[in-house]
């Protein structure tokens, strides 16, 4: 969750809470826009408040959410038009139930949504892809596990001389998630960021993708978005 949202605090934290509780008792029958993240895709449907009462608030919402709530035990509510404060919500989940469509959120927080302003949709792969990593004649061999037609979270066994700023050039096979294949692509991509306090280090990076390797990723990650949706559906 906190790789999505960035908690805000405009007093204290406990001022905070009863001023978003006055404005939800005020807002009983209103509808709000649910945001949740479900392997990086946003999952996001409208809520009906129907109830605020000691401290928690209780929504109807649609059954794909209620899956993605019960994954997170959290929920973002968007700010809603007639908020007083320009802030989102976020509420813990205390309850959720795909079977009533209903969920109980409580201990609510004022919330930016960081993922919100993200250029490119991100899939998380339950099956890393294989990368290697070419840099100053060094070959790092890794794996990613988070892609975006923008950039890839890279697991490496070591980050070596990577440092903020380094070019590097990627070479990906990339499944194809309807058959037995495996498309290799290349492109050239900076390191935005390279941790080394861990094993494995993680490796962020930033792409620069031609026209072909920039339709061989899409129709890779647009193969993976109907597979998150319809693992959500499934649950």
């Amino acid at each position: 969750m906190s790789t999505h949202y960035v908690h805000v605090i405009k007093g204290t934290e406990l001022e905070d809470t009863r001023v978003i509780l006055q404005f939800l008792k005020g807002m009983v029958g209103q509808r709000f826009s649910l945001l949740n993240y479900f392997k990086q895709i946003p999952v996001s449907f409208d809520a009906v408040l129907l109830n605020v009462e000691n401290q928690m608030a209780e929504f109807a919402i649609h059954e794909y959410q209620s899956k993605a709530i019960e994954r997170e035990r959290k929920a973002l509510i968007r700010a809603h038009a007639k908020s007083p404060f320009r802030e989102d919500i976020v509420g813990e989940a205390f309850y959720v139930s795909a079977i009533k469509k209903r969920a109980i959120l409580c201990k609510f927080w004022y919330a930016n949504n960081l993922a919100g302003m993200r250029r490119f949709v991100r899939v998380q792969l339950d099956k890393p892809v294989e990368a290697d990593l070419v840099c100053d004649d060094e070959v790092l061999k890794g794996y990613i596990k988070v892609m975006s037609l923008g950039g890839a979270a890279l697991e490496l066994p070591s980050c070596g001389s990577l440092l903020t700023g380094t070019e590097i050039n990627l070479y990906l096979k990339l499944p194809d998630l309807t058959s037995t294949t495996v498309v290799e692509t290349s492109l050239n991509a900076t390191v935005v960021k390279a941790t080394s306090e861990e094993t494995p280090c993680t490796c962020i990076l930033e792409f620069h993708i031609e026209k072909h390797s920039q339709q061989q990723l899409a129709h890779f990650i647009n193969q993976r978005q109907v597979e998150i949706i319809r693992e959500l559906k499934n649950l």
